[in-house]
């Protein structure tokens, strides 16, 4: 806990001076709310009394004086609201950039167990309701301690009897938030979940909303919106009953606070103890007694809301990657493209059964290898283990010589390209996706990485060219155009590693074509690495592999291994006759 602390308040850290003036502030407000009762009680006790003359002079100079102050106030309040909101912005700016920075390091093993809803909950709602926490918290406990001494102290100078008549009440009111507090805490943190699988739900919908639409599914999505939709309310329910209980309760307390006090004093008075106007203080100085307590109260709501926002942000923050950088680890130059598996396993985190096991492999620099084998047999996985997207559970793979987790992450994927079936293009223009393989690209060098990849043609035809805005994932672009632009990428990343993860297999034929030609030209002299779907794309692969649940049972040519009259004989017949059919 102390620790969760520590690291809480040093987001203070770069706004120090911010702070500190935002407490001065703070401070001087408070303090003028406790001196503007004691000039009004210094008017009814003594101006009043005076000579006509002076006491009118002494009250137009002390109504200046007052207004001079509620100015000062004003200006305290006005500093307060807008840069400690500044302030508070920052804090949340910087802490964004911490979760947004420590996502991209963790490893496709958490993305595979987490919904994009949830975390994108966490960088918006979560820090939202900390930085609101960063900001008022200080500011309202100071006002609320300065404010509740120094009324103490001033109407105990007052009267001490109606002092402690208003202070008996206190030990009610501690015990009554301590216990609502605990039960509104727990009821926040539920009510941060249910909203972060609402925006999850949100967020799958969306994403996927013509599978919705093509199977005409819309009401059954709406009834899963709503039954999710119902959870977050009964949540809401359950916080919103402790907090009615928390506000009407400790409102109905400060009440009975001046009940008392006037109940007290009016008995006081009747005996002559204290004067009316002794009184009338007494009443201002409560309403501020009675402040600092309704301030506590929405800060303690407050805190609620940040300290459960601050646990989830530490949940994401506290899990460490999986996959990261050697203490010893190097970059590599010059690479060649040499990989060798040597004894490789592997198996999924969540599974006791091994996807790849004992997996020995040699390819030579240059080397065009295709991967075939059926549905589950660790074709993508063991693509998916040479730029350490998963790392081996056994045995090692090397680059040139070089244990890849002795290579620098960036600098191991730097030279590996990949181009998967699921082209994934972000939205924005056509210029934009390609130069996403090499940000520092001129529009020259896009150019002829889109003609290398036999997209410069199509391109062109848009209106706008290379500037035309593709849509969200590229939904205006045909599927041979988003894989000619994603071939187009990795020609400007210009890698010596290539992986193509089964890039045609969901194409039409003259589609296929067009790509494959692409793919072709971009593997000439580069270590290759294709997934197979369709055979017939690897008849000229110089090895094909092909994998089982046992692992490699075969490898040779396509000529070779029809010879054998194996698994792979097998694999080419069931397609070749399907195509026939």
């Amino acid at each position: 806990m102390e620790h969760r602390w520590k690291k809480l308040l040093s987001y203070y850290k770069p706004f120090k001076k911010w702070l500190f003036a935002d407490l001065f502030f703070a401070i001087l407000g408070a303090a003028i709310t406790l001196v503007l009762p004691l000039i009004v009680r210094y008017i009814t006790t003594s101006v009043v009394y005076m000579q006509s003359k002076e006491s009118i002079q002494i009250i137009i100079k002390l109504s200046i004086a007052m207004f001079g102050l509620v100015l000062v106030e004003a200006f305290c309040n006005f500093f307060i609201a807008y840069y400690g909101h500044i302030m508070g912005a920052k804090i949340e700016f910087n802490m964004r950039n911490e979760i947004f920075s420590h996502y991209q390091k963790l490893s496709f093993t958490f993305y595979d167990n987490q919904k994009v809803g949830q975390l994108m909950s966490r960088v918006t709602n979560d820090l939202f309701e900390i930085s609101e926490l960063l900001h008022h918290g200080p500011e309202d406990v100071i006002i609320s301690i300065i404010k509740f001494v120094g009324s103490f102290i001033i109407l105990i100078s007052i009267n001490e009897e109606l002092t402690l008549v208003a202070f008996a009440f206190l030990p009610l009111m501690i015990i009554y938030a301590f216990y609502f507090n605990r039960k509104m805490k727990n009821a926040f943190k539920e009510n941060r979940a249910k909203i972060a699988d609402i925006n999850s739900q949100i967020e799958d919908n969306l994403s996927g909303i013509r599978v919705v639409k093509s199977f005409a599914n819309e009401d059954i999505e709406l009834e899963k919106f709503h039954e999710g939709n119902n959870r977050f309310v009964r949540s809401k329910k359950r916080s919103y009953f402790y907090m009615g209980g928390y506000h009407s309760g400790l409102g109905a307390l400060t009440t009975m606070i001046t009940i008392g006090v006037i109940s007290i004093g009016a008995l006081l008075i009747s005996k002559k103890t204290i004067e009316v106007t002794d009184l009338i203080t007494f009443l201002l100085y409560i309403n501020n007694f009675t402040e600092p307590v309704k301030k506590l109260i929405n800060f303690t709501e407050q805190f609620q809301n940040g300290w459960s926002g601050y646990e989830r942000f530490l949940e994401i923050m506290d899990i460490q990657p999986d996959i990261k950088d050697a203490k010893d680890a190097i970059n590599m130059k010059d690479v060649k493209g040499n990989i060798e598996f040597e004894n490789v396993t592997f198996r999924y985190e969540e599974s006791n059964e091994e996807v790849l096991n004992q997996i020995n492999l040699k390819v030579k620099e240059g080397e065009y290898i295709a991967l075939v084998g059926s549905s589950g047999a660790g074709k993508t996985t063991l693509c998916s283990l040479i730029p350490r997207f998963y790392d081996v559970t056994g045995g090692k793979i090397q680059i040139d010589g070089t244990d890849i987790r002795r290579i620098k992450l960036k600098n191991l994927r730097d030279n590996i390209g990949i181009v998967q079936q699921d082209v994934y293009l972000f939205a924005g223009t056509i210029m934009d996706n390609i130069r996403y393989g090499k940000p520092s690209a001129t529009d020259k060098e896009i150019v002829m990485a889109a003609k290398n990849a036999n997209a410069h043609d199509f391109i062109m035809s848009f209106p706008n060219g290379y500037d035309t805005d593709i849509g969200q994932r590229g939904i205006k672009l045909s599927g041979g155009q988003k894989q000619r632009l994603s071939i187009a990428r990795v020609f400007l990343k210009n890698p010596p590693i290539l992986i193509f993860d089964e890039a045609t297999s969901a194409l039409d034929n003259e589609s296929e074509r067009v790509v494959q030609e692409s793919l072709e030209k971009l593997a000439k002299n580069r270590t290759t690495f294709v997934i197979a779907h369709r055979l017939s794309t690897i008849r000229n692969a110089q090895k094909i592999i092909v994998l089982t649940e046992n692992g490699i049972e075969e490898k040779g040519t396509h000529e070779e291994l029809l010879a054998k009259r194996g698994i792979y004989e097998g694999l080419y017949n069931m397609q070749f006759k399907s195509r026939i059919q």
